[in-house]
């Protein structure tokens, strides 16, 4: 599995095996609050990257879930559901939300690495 890459609307997505799980970032949950309700989208549906694919509703807000880079989903995570909490408690494991097929691996390898990433975050506080 390839390390996390992440969007500066604090998406992150994995490679693997030409399947790319996309989730919010750790500190994307952290500043949503206790998350109640989420929003996927249905399989098959091809999205480009930026696209809204998905809703995340908390206590606080609710927010949009960009498409990192383009492919089409291949999964959701339907635990989320019914224990969208999951977000909080992993939102870079188990708390994922979408796989996506068809990713072209350059447009992942071309968005942060997780020292930039951080790096990012901290010019934000």
């Amino acid at each position: 599995m390839t390390e996390p890459r992440y969007t500066s609307e604090h998406e992150w997505i994995r490679l693997d095996s030409g399947v790319a799980t996309v989730g919010i970032s750790a500190y994307a949950q952290e500043q949503l609050g206790d998350v109640v309700y989420v929003e996927l989208p249905e399989v098959g549906r091809k999205v480009a990257a930026g696209d809204n694919m998905a809703v995340v509703e908390s206590v606080k807000a609710a927010s949009e879930v960009y498409a990192p880079v383009a492919g089409e989903v291949a999964e959701v995570n339907a635990a989320l559901a019914d224990k969208p909490e999951t977000i909080n408690e992993d939102a870079e494991g188990t708390g994922w939300f979408v796989r996506l097929k068809g990713v072209d691996a350059a447009a992942v390898s071309a968005l942060m690495d997780a020292d930039a990433y951080k790096k990012y975050v901290s010019s934000l506080d």
